[in-house]
């Protein structure tokens, strides 16, 4: 496509679009071919789509919940609509499988449905006090700054947008560089539904307009999702001006196959599928398999087996079970990590090369790979980001939650046993935000969803997160002014 000819995305601001006189590129992740220029926005545009956000907030706030729940249901069918032609743009920006992110829109969509009905029953509370009432009501934030990550998109715009807006504040939303048209898409669609200023998207390069975003005076709220590395830059942001900020951060998430599992087949390929749905870039993917010896050599033939099965190609292919990584840095930190896993002494049990995939020769597509290690190990410890599986022998149970909660992380887990005891018992000792039993990433609409120790602050999913995007006021009322005691 020729530079002349191809479209140009605007940031959205109140009830503009603001064109920049510099652009970003956007490459489609499988060719390096040029899909759009985006905006890139500084502090000024920053600056604007913040004061568009603070004068429209005041109005939105008073808006009922049911108007509110309306123009929620709203956007979601409008979204239903654009899900086939939104998940193909998903898949040529961020590289992974169209069947995979056709499914994001399904969750997406279900997002803005669960707090339009969850807003509507949000209620506030209060009792009775001597010779008068106390009312405890939530009000919102004001505006709120969003910063989120590129693997996901429409998920994280919706898990970012739908409670904050319901909730009744105004957003300032800022999608990460590499993966910005398919919310700049959903700008379009938003913005032609809610009163102007509500939803605001900015593009830009993290130190510029992000940092602009998080130092901004009149945002009241923080909420992020990425790296603990800028998580903590963005916490420290918040504490400086003493506003709230969520973040949903990195993990290393252990998943543990207790001997007594029923369907070996069943589980290997949960397993699989744990570590490498979104070609393993995903922060709970299940990276660390935690194997018991009585079964590990029986699985272990089945789990390299199944991995050597798994289809790899383009994007756009319905019928692959991995595609290509965001860019080249993460298809490198990939190799890499799988290179320091060989150096420290894990065996490579399967994959561990890149793969070229005819007509897509730009693209990072990388074998699923397969790795024996021990906990101790990097590959056991860091976020790797791709589909790397580090597979763990274990025998005694104390041993094995000790390691599987010796990582910095604690975000999601998985436990695959035909034993209840086993199943509640290990539950409740891991130290996880989330905690699957038999199915991975089994996170059912309303379910919390957020990390423990480093991997986040806050829950989103549920209707706990309306209260992240609130505030309770208390006001009292007495019915007659006591009689003078103070200035007699």
């Amino acid at each position: 496509m020729h530079e002349d000819t191809v479209e140009r995305y605007p940031a959205y601001i109140g009830d503009h679009t603001l064109a920049t006189e510099q652009t970003l590129p956007a490459l489609e992740a499988s060719t390096g071919r040029l899909l759009a220029r985006i905006s890139r926005c500084g502090a000024r545009e920053v600056d604007q789509a913040v004061q568009a956000a603070a004068t429209a907030q005041t109005a939105w706030g008073r808006t009922s919940y049911e108007h509110r729940a309306l123009l929620l249901n709203r956007l979601a069918d409008a979204l239903e609509q654009a899900a086939p032609r939104l998940a193909r743009l998903d898949a040529q920006d961020v590289g992974r499988r169209v069947a995979e992110t056709a499914v994001d829109y399904q969750i997406a969509v279900a997002q803005y449905r669960y707090f339009a009905a969850a807003i509507i029953t949000h209620e506030d509370f209060g009792r009775p006090i001597d010779d008068g009432y106390l009312l405890a009501k939530r009000t919102p934030l004001g505006v709120v700054g969003q910063i989120i990550p590129w693997n996901v998109p429409a998920i994280m715009v919706a898990l970012k947008v739908a409670p904050a807006v319901a909730a009744g504040n105004a957003i300032v939303l800022k999608p990460d560089e590499n993966a910005s048209l398919s919310t700049l898409e959903f700008a379009k669609i938003a913005t032609g539904i809610f009163p102007p200023g509500v939803i605001n998207v900015v593009t830009g390069l993290g130190e510029e307009a992000g940092a602009a975003l998080c130092a901004h005076p009149r945002v009241a709220k923080l909420a992020f999702t990425g790296s603990p590395e800028v998580g903590r830059l963005i916490g420290q942001a918040g504490a400086r001006r003493l506003v709230p900020v969520s973040l949903e951060l990195g993990g290393k998430s252990p998943n543990i196959v207790y001997p007594d599992i029923d369907d070996i087949d069943a589980v290997v390929d949960n397993a699989l599928f744990a570590a490498l749905y979104c070609n393993g870039q995903s922060c709970l993917a299940g990276t660390r398999l935690f194997l018991h010896a009585d079964i590990y050599g029986a699985f272990m033939e089945k789990l390299v087996q199944a991995a050597q099965r798994l289809r790899i190609g383009d994007p756009l292919d319905e019928t692959v079970h991995l595609s290509c990584l965001i860019n080249k840095q993460q298809g490198e930190r990939v190799l890499d990590y799988i290179r320091i896993g060989r150096d420290e002494g894990a065996k490579q049990l399967a994959g561990g090369s890149r793969v070229k995939v005819g007509g897509h020769e730009h693209g990072y597509f990388i074998e699923p790979t397969i790795l024996e290690a021990s906990n101790a190990m990097r590959v056991a410890q860091e976020e790797i980001f791709g589909p790397v599986l580090s597979v763990i022998r274990w025998s005694d149970v104390d041993t094995m939650i000790a390691e599987a909660n010796d990582v910095p992380y604690g975000l999601a887990s998985g436990i695959y046993t035909s034993n209840l005891k086993h199943a509640l018992e290990t539950a409740d000792r891991l130290q996880a935000g989330n905690v699957w039993i038999n199915r991975y990433f089994n996170l059912s609409g309303g379910s919390p969803f957020g990390g423990m120790k480093e991997s986040g602050i806050g829950r989103e999913h549920c209707r706990e997160t309306l209260h992240m995007y609130s505030q309770l006021k208390a006001i009292t009322l007495q019915n007659a002014v006591p009689a003078a005691w103070f200035a007699r």
